[in-house]
């Protein structure tokens, strides 16, 4: 996969691709860097052994800092706005980060406001630095709206009131709260996020690829009814069922201490070497 973007630096390593993020000074989403986002996202998306992207910031104090108010500035206004029956470019770029067959994970250690947060909030995990991280969607007081999928993705993330206190309040959200509210999955302290980011991404690498793409699906089908979400859950777990990854990991979990009292103390630590006794 190409890695000459002039504001983004791809690096991959055992199905994690690192994604980094550098357009100083504030890592503000111009229109050069959000056509090298989306180009990158579609690239991603076609990768077929990879299992895993992170995406952090070559700057500390900002992840991505919102969408160039000049570039917005420019967009048409001539007659009247109409519906239309596509997904805009922003949408459809954030929709493959909620569907791709990747797992999708942000790790934000300074501020991500308005198209920035709703970028990452189309990942499927986001992490953040006690402290440092600070989510703010400043577009109402600017007389707009979050136009990229921010009134849409938040109240899935943390429920109708608060998003409503996220946007019509403008106000910064802080890492702890964050949290707190479903936005963030969990907080480190300032120099442990990188480590701990890095090792969960590549835990899951480790695990069998159709799992881990299929789980996504599934997790997915949870916006569906009920009823329709069980029932894709279970042809999902069916279709892994009859795989050879699925058959080894098993025998191989219950000949390493499955179902045994020692073994299921730990039951986390032996599924990881189920997976790495196999590499």
């Amino acid at each position: 996969m190409r890695n000459d973007f002039a504001f983004l630096n791809v690096e991959i390593a055992q199905r994690v691709a690192a994604v980094t993020i550098d357009n100083p000074p504030i890592n503000i989403v111009t229109l050069p860097l959000y056509a090298e986002l989306m180009q990158l996202i579609e690239a991603l998306q076609k990768e077929p052994e990879l299992s895993v992207v992170v995406f952090k910031s070559a700057h500390p104090d900002f992840f991505l800092a919102h969408f160039d108010v000049e570039a917005i500035l420019q967009f048409p206004t001539d007659g009247d706005a109409e519906r239309s029956a596509e997904l805009n470019p922003f949408h459809l770029m954030c929709e493959r980060l909620r569907t791709m067959d990747k797992v999708t994970i942000a790790q934000i250690e300074g501020r991500v406001g308005g198209g920035g947060s709703e970028l990452v909030a189309s990942m499927d995990m986001r992490f953040g630095v006690i402290g440092q991280t600070v989510v703010n969607q400043m577009e109402v007081p600017l007389g707009i709206l979050p136009g990229g999928g921010g009134t849409q993705r938040l109240p899935r993330l943390v429920g109708r009131g608060r998003a409503m206190e996220i946007i019509l309040g403008a106000q910064d959200l802080d890492a702890e709260t964050a949290e707190r509210w479903g936005y963030l999955n969990r907080i480190y302290a300032p120099g442990d996020i990188d480590q701990a980011v890095t090792e969960l991404a590549q835990r899951i690498a480790r695990f069998p690829l159709p799992a881990v793409r299929l789980a996504k699906a599934s997790v997915n089908a949870a916006e569906l009814p009920l009823a329709q979400g069980l029932q894709e859950e279970a042809y999902l777990f069916a279709r892994l069922l009859r795989t050879s990854q699925a058959q080894h990991a098993m025998q191989k979990f219950m000949a390493m201490g499955g179902q045994t009292h020692d073994g299921e103390m730990r039951v986390a630590d032996l599924v990881d070497e189920v997976m790495r006794s196999g590499e």
